[in-house]
Formats: structure tokens, C-alpha cells, sequence
């Protein structure tokens, strides 16, 4: 037998902060030496953090990652153990995304990133070069501080393996997993048995299925042993990486970490006998025939062994059940958990959220309300870090910390009801019983005052009033009116953040929450610069589909019993007055519902369609119901109004990522503001496909008629003539 112990893990990197992202990596060292682990895994880019983005053109950003790889190197951190680290590495003019491998104080390789990663949220050609050479591994001169330090001048530095005595192994970054020939199927047949993913991996609704697929056919046909590691947190942006470092071997998951949590630092081990991968590649026809012509992967030698024999102190580790979170989890735990990184982070001392009563705010509230139970589960756990933390941020004194949700949300969580004339009893009735149960300071303010003031002024001003439309006013007046009551809401709101915890002998500031979801903010069912514009929104890249399903679970599983009433309640923005015989709702505002916008915003996304192939799809999806006709009016309705308000992306709040079709302005959606709303040629090419679909129904229908008139005709042609004798009965 070769037992080999491995780890790998998931760490909580904060972008740019060298001195808590170079300690976190030296304890996950630690800890997998404790384990027992001869080879350390960290996440891609882990000494300055992923998220640096133009920070990584800065000549210190390089600097400083020498400077904290150096403090890893002269201590005993590498001793015995292979570390693989990632950071940023200028080659004389080009600057590469790296994993640097280190045992026993050395460097015994540089592996720099081949693929890299430049759709959705990614933008690594921006700072980096791909690396092209794989025919031969090149000298690289240290720095002089470097070289001086280790008394090592130069290491090899391309793609290639390292070849120990009784195993080799390689690197295989992020993104070089999923492309069409990713490195580890040459790998495998050169003899590399242990693939080492760095990665650099947000979350996404969905979308964890889809990696471990990736790592489990990665060695499923070929044998092997496949580490990955991976980010756990928010670094500094709109993204969550989601963790889950794992081991398979053979196909089979053998260790997984977590997706979501509030460690800082998470350990993945694994005991393994690399015969069985020997073992199982002997016994592949069709691996031993393309093994026996294989192209040569460079390789450097190490004269040292990593595998121990056979030894039943050993635990091995064998095949489990992978752990998937229902989505309605993911949306609870991942913005839960990028909430408390920021918070933590930020120097805010909570968070300020005006609750409507509504389904998105509503969300809004119940995931800080799982946020705090997460914190306190995790003080009752014994996590230090998260228990300072919390002790900091509720200013506790004396000792004393969380050891209850509800009193921490207490402390941390404003909740404001801001309602108007508009305004049911029912939502007002639903914000408050939401708000005890999670624990929130609530407050009920009426903000008929300020608007009248305002309306006043205005009048004043023109001589005029505007009216709702209800009220015998124009469109005009109705939207401004609307606007004004959505406006004064967000200068509340930053004001109550600023002002609340003085007002309380509080120290510091809130963060005021967001609440607008994915598709209101596609078709730009929101007014610019009201309660969306806030300083972060959990779940502006959520759909209200899902938020509502949400809603169904938090009603049970987090113990926000309310929430099951608001999700049965019809959305509705309250922001016209309520008549006998009117009653303001969001879906006939829209003139779509929440489902074909999540139609719509899959199609124009994920899809990549434009008007006309939205249409062409759209004929298909929804030819039972609808005609091609009212298929094309939906189209140019849904075009209209998300050109129309595209604008409003531009200052759309920084959100969450947590859904691929996301409209997000500022890196992920890339597309104008200023349209010609009116589509002509798009709109104009869907008439003419309708046009020729109505007239290929004319005909067919015309068609069918002569068929069938002929079929009835086949025995009244006998009658006719022996009748009347015309000889066009029949026709």
C-alpha cells in the first residue's frame, strides 16, 4: 500500500489584507500538519485574496506577496509537508495568476495559469497572462530578497508535474478544469496521480452540481486523486465563494467541506492508497493504449517520498453521501453569510432595513434573521473569531456575548415601517409581527407629513397639484406621486442608519439593506434612487420565484412563522391609494408576471437572445397557449420597458451575486443604458415572422378545408350526378 494524506481547504481571504489572509494561511498549515498531511492545498490567489481586481497591475500587490510567501518559506511552515499557494508573479514583462510549490523551505516549481477566466464575473485577462508554453519548463530568477533568503537562485517555472519517489503530482487551476482539453487527462497518462485545484469559485444558485460533476469525471474514467480548494466568504465584492473543498479519488467523493460558513478556516482531510488509482488506470484497456503514445509533460524530480506503508493507525477515507443544499438553503445561508463578512468588515454596527410587509423585504429581514442565528450557533460551537466579532459589533460589555438570536438582532437590526395613507393595515400589521420574531428594533414612522410638505412646496412653486390617477390625474401625475412617497423612503432610511445609533449611545453607523429582487430590477420595476438604493441588498440577483419559495421554507425552518402569510399575499408596491374598486398590484403594474420575467430573463441572458430569437423561442415554449401574435406583443412589451429603464443599473445597489441572469451594470451585464426603446428593425423582423406564420396558417387551414371537402365529396359525387349532373359538387 501508498497511504497518502492529503488536505485541502476553504479560507475566508479578505482582498488586499496581507496580514490576516497570511495568517490564516500559515494556521491552515498547522492544522494539516496536526491532521497528518503531507500535501496542503490553498485556494487561487490566496496570499493577496482573488477579489483584488486592478490592485493586481500595482508592482506592491506583487511585492507584498513575495514578502508574505518569503515569511512562510524561513520558518518551519513547509517543513515535510508540499504546500501549494497562490499568488500574482511578473515574469520579466508579463504578470501571471500562479501556484507556487513549496516543500522543506524551497520552491519546487511555479505553475502559472494557462486558462483563464474571463466570462460572467471574471475578468483575469484584465491582470493576467495566459501561460502557452507546454512543451518545456523555463528557469525563473527569484527575486533578489527571495533568492538571498532561501539561498536559491532560480526554480523552473511553466506547466508541468513533480515527480517524487513513489508518487508525482500537479496543479490544475481553476478554470482549467472545465475547458474542452484541461490538463489533467495529459497528466494522467504521463503518470500524475494527485491533481491539486486552486480555485477562485463563487457561488450561484444551482450551481455546485455542476463543479463536483467536473471533479468526479475528472478521474472517473482515468483514475486519480482530485483536491480542490476554494474561497469561503466575501473578499471585498458583490461575490460569495462558496468553499466546499473536496477530495475524490476514482470518482467517488471521499471528503467535503462546507458551502456555507462562518469559519474563517476550514480543513478538508483525507487518507488515501494511491494503489487503488495503480490499480484501476492497470486495468483500463484504453487508458494503458493512450498512455503508450502519450505527448511528454515536462517534470521536475524530487528525491524525497510522501506515501507511508501499510499502517492501521491510518484511517482511510471512503466513499459519502455528497451534501447538496435545497436552493431555498443556499438563499438563506450564502447571503446570510456574506452579510456577517461584511458587517464584520465594514465597521458598521448593524444593519437598518425598511420593511414594507412585502415578500422582498420580508426576505431581506428573515436572511439577517438566519444570519444571527448562525452566529450564535457558531459562538455555541466555539469559533473565537466569530464570538469577537459579535461581541465587538453588539457592543457587549463585561463578559457577556450572543447567546440568543433574537436579543442579537436586538442590537444589530433596525427595521422601519415607513408607511403612508397608501399603506394597509394588513402590511403594517405583517412587518410588526416579523419583526418581533426575529428579534428586530422596530419602528412604525408615517411619511403622509413630508410628502404633503413636499406636494405643498411644490404647489407653491407651479400653482399646481398632482393627482393619482385614480383621482382623475394623468400617468404623469400618478408616477410622480409614486416617486416622491419611494424617494423620501431612502433619505429616511440613511438618515435613521446615521442617526439611530447615536440617538442610543450606540458607537459607529448602520448599513442600510436593499430589497429589490432580479426581475424588478430587469424590467426596471423600481424607482431610481428609492429604498433599492441602500448600501449593499442581499437579494438583488434573486428571482421572485425563488424569493418566494424562500419564504415558504423560513416560515418552517427558521421559525418566522408570519412569513407564510406575506408569501400568500399578492405583491403589491402600496404606493397608489386603495379604492373600493381599485387595488394597486405589482404583476398588472408590469403589464408580466414574475414567472415570464424569469423567462424573459433567462432567454436575453443565459441564452443570449435578442428580440427576434427571444420570439422564435418564445413560439416554441408558449405555442399551446399563446398565438404568435401575443407571443410578439410580450416580446416587445418585455423590450420596451427593459430598455426604457436600463439606466436604473447603473446606480442599482451592489448586490449579492447569486443568479446567472442578473442584469448587474456594473461587471456581469455588460450592455448600454441609452436604447432606441422602440426597436425598430427588431421589432419590425418579429412582424414579418408573424406575418409569414399567419399566412402559412391561411393556407394550411385552406388546405385542410379542400382535403376535407374532398373526403365528403367521394360519395356525394354520385349523388351530384345522378342528381343535378353539376360536376363541381365534388371540388
Amino acid at each position: 500500500m501508498r497511504l497518502l494524506t492529503v488536505a485541502t481547504c476553504n479560507l475566508n481571504q479578505w482582498a488586499m489584507e496581507f496580514d490576516s489572509n497570511l495568517k490564516q494561511i500559515k494556521h491552515s498549515i498547522s492544522k494539516a500538519k496536526q491532521a497528518g498531511a503531507v500535501i496542503r492545498l490553498g485556494p487561487e490567489l490566496e496570499i493577496p485574496g482573488y477579489g483584488c481586481e486592478d490592485h493586481f497591475l500595482e508592482l506592491d500587490t506583487i511585492n507584498h506577496s513575495w514578502e508574505c510567501l518569503k515569511d512562510i518559506l524561513v520558518g518551519d511552515w513547509t517543513d515535510n509537508i508540499v504546500c501549494s499557494i497562490g499568488m500574482p508573479i511578473i515574469k520579466g514583462s508579463e504578470r501571471y495568476n500562479c501556484q507556487v510549490l513549496c516543500f522543506n523551505r524551497k520552491i519546487i516549481m511555479i505553475r502559472p495559469k494557462m486558462c483563464l477566466a474571463n466570462d460572467g464575473n471574471y475578468r483575469e485577462l484584465r491582470w493576467f497572462t495566459a501561460w502557452k508554453q507546454r512543451d518545456q519548463l523555463v528557469d525563473f530568477q527569484l527575486p533578489a530578497h527571495i533568492s538571498q533568503a532561501l539561498g536559491q537562485n532560480s526554480v523552473p517555472f511553466g506547466y508541468g508535474f513533480v515527480k517524487f519517489r513513489d508518487t508525482a503530482i500537479a496543479a490544475e487551476v481553476c478554470e482549467e478544469l472545465f475547458t474542452p482539453s484541461p490538463p489533467h487527462a495529459e497528466l494522467a497518462l504521463n503518470g500524475v496521480e494527485v491533481f491539486m485545484n486552486a480555485s477562485g469559485s463563487h457561488h450561484q444558485l444551482r450551481k455546485l452540481d455542476v463543479r463536483l460533476r467536473a471533479f468526479i469525471g475528472a478521474t472517473h474514467t482515468r483514475g486519480g486523486v482530485y483536491m480542490y480548494s476554494n474561497h469561503q466568504g466575501c473578499d471585498g465584492g458583490r461575490l460569495y465563494y462558496d468553499g466546499c473543498a473536496s477530495v475524490v479519488v476514482n470518482g467517488d467523493v471521499v471528503a467535503q467541506g462546507s458551502q456555507f460558513s462562518l469559519n474563517d478556516i476550514e480543513l478538508v482531510v483525507a487518507s488515501i492508497d494511491l494503489d487503488v488509482v495503480a490499480s484501476l488506470r492497470g486495468s483500463l484497456s484504453s487508458f494503458q493504449e493512450q498512455a503508450s503514445c502519450k505527448a511528454n509533460v515536462p517534470s521536475v524530480d524530487v528525491p524525497s517520498s510522501l506515501c507511508l506503508p501499510f499502517d492501521l493507525k491510518i484511517r482511510l477515507s471512503f466513499p459519502l453521501k455528497i451534501k447538496y443544499h435545497s436552493p431555498e438553503e443556499e438563499i438563506a445561508f450564502g447571503p446570510g453569510c456574506w452579510l456577517w463578512d461584511y458587517l464584520r468588515r465594514s465597521g458598521a454596527s448593524g444593519f437598518l432595513l425598511p420593511l414594507s410587509g412585502g415578500a422582498d423585504s420580508s426576505s431581506v429581514a428573515a436572511i439577517v434573521g438566519c444570519m444571527c442565528q448562525l452566529v450564535v450557533k457558531e459562538i455555541a460551537n466555539g469559533d473565537e473569531q466569530v464570538k469577537a466579532d459579535a461581541i465587538r459589533i453588539g457592543n457587549y460589555k463585561d463578559g457577556q456575548y450572543p447567546t440568543d438570536s433574537r436579543e442579537f438582532a436586538k442590537r444589530i437590526f433596525y427595521t422601519v415601517f415607513m408607511g403612508s395613507e397608501n399603506s394597509s393595515e394588513m402590511t403594517k400589521s405583517r412587518a410588526k409581527v416579523l419583526a418581533d420574531e426575529i428579534g428586530s428594533w422596530h419602528l412604525d414612522v408615517s411619511i403622509d407629513g413630508v410628502v404633503s410638505a413636499l406636494l405643498s412646496l411644490f404647489q407653491t412653486l407651479t400653482g399646481k397639484r398632482p393627482r393619482y390617477k385614480v383621482d382623475g390625474g394623468s400617468n404623469v401625475e400618478n408616477l410622480s406621486l409614486q416617486n416622491i412617497q419611494a424617494r423620501i423612503r431612502m433619505v429616511l432610511a440613511f438618515m435613521l442608519a446615521s442617526l439611530l445609533p447615536w440617538v442610543h449611545n450606540k458607537p459607529g453607523f448602520y448599513l442600510v439593506l436593499g430589497s429589490s429582487n432580479v426581475d424588478e430590477g430587469l424590467r426596471g420595476y423600481l424607482t431610481k434612487y428609492d429604498c433599492s438604493s441602500a448600501d449593499i441588498n442581499p437579494i438583488g440577483s434573486i428571482s421572485k420565484q425563488d424569493l418566494r419559495s424562500f419564504l415558504r421554507w423560513a416560515a418552517i425552518h427558521l421559525g418566522y412563522s408570519s412569513l407564510a402569510d406575506i408569501e400568500a399575499a399578492p405583491p403589491t408596491a402600496e404606493l397608489e391609494p386603495i379604492r373600493s374598486n381599485y387595488s394597486q398590484l405589482d404583476e398588472v403594474d408590469m403589464g408580466m408576471t414574475y414567472e415570464e420575467l424569469s423567462v424573459y430573463g433567462r432567454l436575453r441572458k443565459i441564452f443570449r437572445c435578442g428580440p427576434v430569437s427571444m420570439f422564435q423561442n418564445l413560439c416554441y415554449r408558449w405555442g399551446a397557449r399563446l398565438t404568435p401574435s401575443q407571443a410578439a406583443e410580450k416580446v416587445k412589451h418585455f423590450f420596451k420597458y427593459y430598455s426604457i429603464n436600463r439606466h436604473k443599473m447603473t446606480t442599482l445597489t451592489p448586490s449579492y451575486h447569486a443568479e446567472s441572469y442578473s442584469p448587474e451594470d456594473n461587471r456581469f451585464d455588460l450592455r448600454q443604458f441609452l436604447y432606441n426603446a422602440r426597436w425598430p428593425y427588431q421589432f419590425r423582423k418579429i412582424d414579418e415572422l408573424v406575418h409569414e406564420l399567419d399566412v402559412k396558417d391561411v393556407q394550411e387551414s385552406g388546405n385542410h378545408e379542400i382535403a376535407a371537402a374532398a373526403s365528403d365529396g367521394v360519395g356525394g359525387m354520385g349523388v351530384a350526378a345522378a342528381g343535378s349532373g353539376n360536376p363541381n359538387v365534388g371540388i
